[in-house]
């Protein structure tokens, strides 16, 4: 397999242990104890590999933060008084917005928008973060207006929506069938769902459908990394570079194709799902946006698109490796890079359901 199309070093071998159902619940239960003893009733403490700047002993949005762990832990059962410690997490944001330079409260998973969106404590703020982020310059889905543009249609303000979607329509470029991000200080155009092309199109579903399918079908394709029956995309478009290339959720084949697998060609998604599973599990770790669990929708969204039973036992050989994951490495407290990702990954194996969270649950 040319190395162009995935990073050996990345990934580990595979854990040799079949499904367990039971162990899987077993394990989801001890997450959902531990998340909940950990905190301190607004925050969770900050992990090193989440890299906390100086003074950061913790967060409070979705994707590192007490509104993630929340979200997480109300959809997998918890006694957690989660309304109070959500309420003391915005209040907490509020005087204090994270991510210094960076800092945006109008970001759905980096800001005061998903606080909002997962305490519901403020919807009027919210309707006006989501309307301020409409023709937010970045155009992805961390930072920008595919991200609020899920808060719209989860609170069910459609005229939000439109708005939204009709100015990110324009932004996609009829020449190269892409979009620009201006983000952290540079143009870019990423393909991933957490910062460019597939969370952008992602967010696009049920507008201008037909044309949506055709387009991003063809920029798809033509920006797919083939080796015979394997795909990768790089993280950029254009020429791949063999030091970026990455099969993960936030940038390569495993993000692309949970997200908008089912608006390429079969055979192409099925070629992204099996690099996937070639690659194995990532050694970097087990969560959702660069762990095992995370690349293991892919094959939960082939299963989905197939019926093929194949794929439902991959993912659920991946789910078995991540508990492995986690046991040797608990205590990290977040939803995108910790333990409740995880659990909420057992949860969708367990369920045979596609559906990753929050970018597909919003």
């Amino acid at each position: 397999m040319p190395e162009v199309l995935y990073r050996p070093s990345e990934h580990e071998p595979l854990v040799d242990e079949p499904w367990n159902p039971g162990k899987a619940r077993d394990a989801i239960a001890a997450i959902v104890a531990d998340a909940e003893a950990a905190g301190d009733g607004t925050i969770w403490p900050a992990h090193p590999k989440d890299d906390p700047e100086e003074g950061d002993d913790g967060w409070t949005t979705i994707y590192l933060g007490s509104a993630g762990i929340c979200w997480a832990l109300q959809r997998l059962g918890t006694t957690l008084d989660v309304g109070a410690v959500l309420e003391r997490a915005l209040a907490r944001y509020r005087e204090a917005p994270e991510f210094k330079e960076w800092a945006d409260p109008r970001s759905l998973v980096m800001g005061e928008s998903g606080l909002l969106l997962v305490s519901r404590l403020d919807d009027e703020r919210l309707r006006q973060l989501i309307h301020e982020n409409r023709a937010n310059p970045t155009w992805e889905w961390m930072w920008g207006s595919p991200g609020t543009m899920l808060a719209a249609r989860a609170l069910g303000l459609d005229d939000l929506w439109q708005e939204s979607a009709e100015l990110l329509w324009e932004q996609w470029d009829t020449e190269t069938n892409l979009f620009t991000q201006d983000l952290y200080g540079k143009t870019s155009r990423y393909l991933g769902p957490g910062h460019g092309f597939a969370g952008c199109v992602h967010a696009l579903r049920g507008f201008r459908d037909d044309e949506l399918r055709t387009r991003a079908s063809a920029a798809l394709e033509r920006e797919a990394l083939r080796d015979g029956e394997l795909a990768n995309w790089p993280p950029l478009a254009g020429t791949p570079d063999p030091e970026r290339i990455r099969v993960q959720w936030c940038h390569g084949a495993a993000g692309i194709v949970s997200t908008v697998g089912d608006l390429m060609p079969l055979d192409l998604a099925a070629a992204g799902a099996e690099l996937v599973w070639r690659a194995g599990p990532i050694a970097r770790g087990s969560g959702l946006c660069h762990g095992t669990a995370g690349n293991g929708y892919a094959l939960l969204k082939l299963h989905a698109l197939t019926g093929d039973e194949l794929w439902l036992d991959r993912a659920r050989r991946f789910a078995m490796h991540a508990v492995a994951q986690v046991a040797r490495e608990p205590g990290r407290y977040s939803l995108w890079t910790g333990d409740v990702g995880v659990a909420l990954y057992l949860q969708s194996c367990l369920d045979a359901d596609a559906q990753f969270p929050t970018i597909d649950a919003f």
